[in-house]
C-alpha cells in the first residue's frame, strides 16, 4: 500500500496477517478516524478473526501506536538524520537553502507516499499521550542534536542569522508542516505547481534567518 507499510513489514518482521490487520487500520482509520473505527471493522477488512488482532496487539490503543509511532520516526527524525549530517560536513551540500530543498523534496515525495497514515499522525496526535510522548522522543534524542549541528555549521559559515537554534527550528518546522497538511489534506484538489510553491517555501523561510 505504501513505503512505510513495507517498512513496517521489514523492520517488525510482521506475518501476512499482521500486515493485513495493519493495513486494514490504516485504510479505516484514515477514513474514519480512530475513535470511529472498531476492531471488528478492522478484523473483517483484513480477512482475519477479531481475536487475531488481540493476539497481537493488547488493545486497540496499542495497535494505534503500533502504527503511529513509526511513522513520526520516519518522517521526522530524516529531518537531519545521520545521513543529513554526514552530507552536511561532507559539504555535498555548499549552502543551507541547498539542504533545505533537498529535505522538503524528500519529504514532500514521503508525505505523498503514505498520506494514510500521515493523516493519521495528524488527527490522533492532539488526543493520545502515548503519541506525543513518542514525538517527543524522536525530537529530543535524534532530531534536536543534528539539527543543532546543522545550524550551527551554517552559522559559522556566515549565512544564518546569530539567533538561537531554537528559534530557527520554530520558524522551520511548522512552516514546512503547515505547508504539507494545506498540500495534502486541507486542499488537495487544487491545482498545485508544487516545484514553484517549494521554492517560494524556502525563500520566506530563508528570509527569516539568512543573513
Amino acid at each position: 500500500m505504501s513505503n512505510m507499510l513495507d517498512i513496517l513489514r521489514d523492520e517488525k518482521n510482521m506475518t501476512p496477517k499482521q500486515v493485513a490487520i495493519i493495513q486494514a487500520a490504516i485504510e479505516l482509520i484514515s477514513e474514519k478516524g480512530y475513535h470511529n473505527t472498531s476492531t471488528s471493522e478492522i478484523a473483517k477488512r483484513a480477512g482475519v478473526a477479531e481475536g487475531t488482532i488481540f493476539r497481537h496487539y493488547r488493545t486497540k490503543k496499542d495497535l494505534l501506536v503500533a502504527i503511529v509511532t513509526p511513522v513520526i520516526t520516519n518522517f521526522a527524525a530524516p529531518l537531519f538524520a545521520e545521513k543529513f549530517v554526514s552530507q552536511v560536513f561532507r559539504k555535498d551540500f555548499a549552502h543551507f537553502e541547498d539542504l533545505l530543498y533537498a529535505f522538503i523534496e524528500n519529504r514532500f515525495e514521503f508525505a505523498k507516499s503514505n498520506l494514510p497514515l500521515l493523516k493519521i499522525l495528524l488527527q490522533e496526535l492532539a488526543f493520545h499521550p502515548e503519541i506525543q510522548a513518542s514525538y517527543k522522543k524522536v525530537f529530543s534524542e535524534r532530531v534536536y542534536p543534528a539539527f543543532n549541528q546543522t545550524l550551527d555549521f551554517y552559522k559559522e559559515k556566515g549565512e544564518l542569522q546569530n539567533l538561537p537554534n531554537e528559534t530557527i527550528i520554530r520558524l522551520i518546522v511548522p512552516t514546512i508542516i503547515g505547508f504539507m497538511i494545506t498540500r495534502f489534506i486541507l486542499q488537495p484538489e487544487k491545482d498545485w505547481d508544487d516545484k514553484a510553491e517549494i521554492k517560494q517555501l524556502i525563500s520566506i523561510i530563508m528570509g527569516g534567518i539568512s543573513k
